[in-house]
């Protein structure tokens, strides 16, 4: 954590950002979040995403406690290549209830998400992984083995940033506590 600490950008400045050890808690701004058109017809660019710009292959993993409680609350992991071309992965407070999910935008965001109520108040990692032109998106619960979110196109070429984020689209006061981040090789199979 710390080292992305150190060397990451943030897309955005959250409210606020406090480093204590390894856990790193991030309060986000009211009216964060990250959607490009599809349905809503709004573009919204303001998500909280601490990156680091990666090269070639590689995985990225971050772990946070599950505590949203407000519509669209959410935190995960953040792949950007630019304003119109990024994924985020991750759970979102939606609809009541905790939702496990992806947005991949390509000049259009599309989002699939599946519940998972039984995750509140646990620690969730959700980790990322690129090689070649996939991105493939895994999660879990402490205590529980990756299951597969989703696997996204992103161009072999594209230069990417990547990390954790979190975002408030609907209230002002979460606080994610992030209890880690890792980077490293990508998953070597799909299944």
């Amino acid at each position: 954590m710390q080292d992305l600490v150190a060397a990451g950008a943030w897309t955005n400045e959250p409210e606020r950002a406090v480093l204590d050890g390894d856990v790193l808690r991030v309060t986000a701004v009211e009216g964060s979040d990250a959607w490009r058109t599809t349905s809503y017809g709004f573009v919204h660019d303001s998500e909280h995403a601490l990156l680091q710009l990666t090269e070639g292959s590689f995985a990225v993993e971050a772990s946070f406690v599950l505590d949203h409680s407000e519509q669209f609350d959410q935190a995960g992991v953040f792949l950007r290549v630019d304003d119109r071309n990024w994924i985020k992965g991750g759970v979102e407070f939606s609809d009541g209830v905790q939702q496990l999910g992806a947005v991949v935008t390509h000049e259009f965001s599309d989002w699939s998400v599946a519940p998972v109520p039984e995750w509140a108040g646990r620690v969730v990692t959700v980790r990322a992984s690129r090689d070649g032109d996939a991105v493939t998106i895994r999660a879990w619960a402490d205590g529980e083995e990756p299951r597969l979110v989703r696997v996204a196109h992103l161009a072999a070429d594209a230069v990417v940033s990547a990390g954790l984020f979190c975002a408030a689209p609907t209230r002002a006061g979460l606080t994610v506590t992030f209890t880690g981040y890792r980077g490293g090789a990508p998953d070597t199979s799909l299944h």
